[in-house]
């Protein structure tokens, strides 16, 4: 047998209340107590995290264990070249930036009944793998849009430039936005906006009747559209409209999922809680990638 194959067992079986595999699992500790997923368990989970968090399909997920608060990302704005057998191959204008990273935690907490967890029939991992998924992806989302940096990463709405700056949305004020971002970024971007802001666009028509919004493959502009909860509503101050490249926000994962068993906390009611956290961050390295429309007074 494995390590990896005896730590995935001895990692279930202590989350399901065994005692000697609750000792043993303990030497994987963290000094919180908390443990780290099991290899399988966290490429399901991370898989089920994207269905539940569109930066984690559009975004550049890096996973490191560096302790440096630092991450180097290249900015290229180079070109290419025809050369000549022989010939040097000219440098391209690639910019390194550097980026300042910190390891936010991101944490919650479940309990069920431990005739749930005992029974083995009950797929404990499933469970598990899709209610951290959905907690983890959500509040992750509403960070990477939302986020103000404050014990949290700071979102595409504080740091993407806004490009047009209007007191109502109109079919041109739309366009504007498209024609705002580089034509080279526009080959990848992606409109988001939430449901109420999906429902004014829909109605909006140019000059002639045409209509703004493709219903038969949900795009504007020949660009697809991903809706967010957690984009704010058509309102003063607010900035309801996201166009851009989201593969330039950096999803920087410092720790993967940890978790930890409470069995004596919630043993009062015969229950059994689990705790997850990771550490995480995300910026937006190249600001001028995605572009957002400001609604002012």
């Amino acid at each position: 047998m494995s390590n990896q194959t005896l730590y995935t067992k001895t990692f279930w079986n202590a989350l399901r209340g065994q005692d000697d595999a609750y000792q043993d699992i303990r030497n994987y500790a963290d000094v919180d107590g908390s443990t780290e997923a099991p290899h399988d368990f966290f490429l399901s989970y991370k898989d089920s995290l994207e269905k539940e968090n569109l930066f984690r399909r559009l975004g550049t997920v890096v996973s490191t264990t560096s302790d440096e608060g630092i991450i180097h990302a290249v900015t290229s704005t180079g070109t290419a070249s025809w050369v000549g057998e022989n010939i040097a191959i000219p440098e391209s204008a690639d910019t390194v930036n550097p980026f300042t990273v910190d390891a936010y935690k991101l944490a919650t907490l479940t309990r069920l009944k431990n005739t749930f967890v005992k029974d083995t029939k009950f797929n404990l991992e499933s469970y598990l793998k899709n209610e951290f998924a959905q907690r983890f992806g959500r509040a992750e989302e509403d960070a990477f849009i939302n986020g103000d940096g404050v014990e949290m990463p700071t979102g595409i709405l504080q740091s993407a430039e806004v490009a047009v700056s209007i007191t109502a949305i109109t079919y041109d004020d739309v366009l504007k936005l498209y024609f705002s971002l580089d034509k080279h970024h526009r080959k990848h971007a992606v409109w988001v906006m939430n449901d109420e802001t999906a429902l004014v666009l829909k109605s909006l028509r140019d000059a002639n009747g045409n209509p703004l919004w493709n219903s038969s493959d949900s795009t504007i502009m020949d660009r697809p559209v991903e809706f967010s909860p957690h984009m704010p509503n058509i309102g003063i101050g607010n900035k309801p409209l996201v166009f851009g490249d989201l593969s330039y926000y950096w999803i920087i994962e410092r720790q993967p999922l940890m978790v930890k068993v409470l069995r004596e906390k919630y043993a009062i009611d015969d229950q059994i809680g689990f705790a997850a956290y990771e550490r995480l961050d995300g910026v937006l390295i190249k600001p001028e990638a995605v572009k957002v429309l400001e609604i002012r007074a």
